[in-house]
């Protein structure tokens, strides 16, 4: 069963004004490691808790919410979200989310860690799971899920750097996290890769919009680059890359797409998009917590390995040659031939050791 956002109860404010204050009174909990118990299929609820860029965001929330609704067409479990409209949602949002309902919380975005480590500790009952980040010290019932987001931006990264004519290429993030390095330097070190394959220099413009919602900022900052000579730009940036899209659009140019294919946002402009694969790991976690499994206080790690993150296999605007290419860069990351930085040290490391 799939339900509509969530709306208050008179029961879940008085929850939450008690566990708001124990909170002020940093009078967090501590738990012992204990299972969690099952329930049938049909009984069980899982309720995810957005980030600010909704759960229609043309990428990862929304990824996330497909990935909960096929859970539920699956297992016939229960799903439902709850929408954060700002950063200062989050905590209340969470702490909305079990109420005495349901038996798994998702948040969704590096965003939610503290949130999720609080709430966590005063719900011991509860099972919570944070996507695309990990929560430190994590509880007992608590489990992280991450991607190696740099293996995919270096298969898109060798991408632009095969395709760009103009020898500059852009990247558009968010907001400057462990999570969107990954996305950079994964990127910046693909176009490297395919620069020293090519025997040429390419430069890389970088910049942060500082919000994952403001699609109007993001298309100012590659307004910016597309007229300084960048033909490729690849946004990670949320549901504000939006803004990305529209001017590769309005100039004609490339972009590259981030979490989902993006090709039907801009047809005749997406060269390629880095999948992360929220929905295949959301749903497949969310079944492994129903039936019990021990998942508690871990941090599962999702890549090309485990076919959870990628490229599309069809890309009408990318050079066939240069597809094949990809792909063998793809079974280079796969067989641990090339491991591909996520850090600006590891960068650094990468390029010289490999001469780029």
């Amino acid at each position: 069963m799939i339900l509509p956002e969530r709306q208050d109860t008179v029961e879940g404010q008085m929850k939450r004004k008690r566990i708001l204050a124990a909170i002020a009174a940093a009078a967090v909990l501590g738990t012992s490691g204990c299972g969690i118990p099952q329930k049938n299929t049909d009984e069980y609820k899982v309720a995810m808790v957005t980030d600010t860029g909704g759960v229609n965001d043309q990428a990862f929330n929304q990824l996330a919410w497909e990935g909960l609704q096929q859970f539920s067409e699956e297992t016939g479990a229960t799903v439902s979200y709850i929408e954060s409209k700002q950063a200062s949602d989050y905590v209340t949002n969470m702490d909305r989310a079990p109420d005495g309902i349901n038996d798994l919380v998702w948040g969704t975005g590096f965003a939610m860690a503290d949130p999720i480590a609080t709430i966590s500790r005063l719900n011991p009952d509860i099972s919570f799971a944070l996507i695309d980040n990990e929560v430190p010290d994590s509880p007992f019932n608590v489990t992280s899920v991450v991607f190696r987001a740099e293996e995919p931006s270096f298969v898109v990264g060798y991408i632009a750097g095969r395709t760009t004519q103009t020898n500059k290429v852009g990247y558009v993030g968010a907001v400057k996290t462990d999570t969107s390095n990954q996305f950079e330097y994964g990127y910046s070190a693909g176009v490297a890769w395919a620069a020293k394959e090519m025997g040429k220099e390419i430069e890389i413009f970088v910049q942060m919009t500082e919000s994952y919602a403001d699609a109007a900022k993001a298309k100012a900052v590659a307004n910016k680059m597309y007229s300084s000579g960048c033909d490729v730009i690849f946004h990670a940036a949320g549901g504000a890359g939006y803004g990305v899209i529209e001017a590769a659009k309005e100039w004609d140019k490339f972009v590259i797409g981030v979490d989902k294919d993006q090709s039907y946002l801009a047809p005749d402009n997406v060269l390629t998009s880095a999948l992360k694969k929220v929905n295949v790991a959301i749903s497949l976690v969310s079944k492994m917590a129903m039936d019990g499994e021990e998942i508690g206080g871990k941090t599962l790690s999702y890549g090309l390995k485990e076919e959870c993150v990628g490229i599309p296999s069809e890309n009408p605007n990318l050079d066939s040659a240069i597809y094949e290419d990809a792909m063998k860069i793809m079974e280079q990351i796969q067989n641990g031939e090339i491991i591909p930085p996520k850090t600006p040290e590891q960068y650094e490391e990468f390029l010289r050791e490999g001469g780029l």
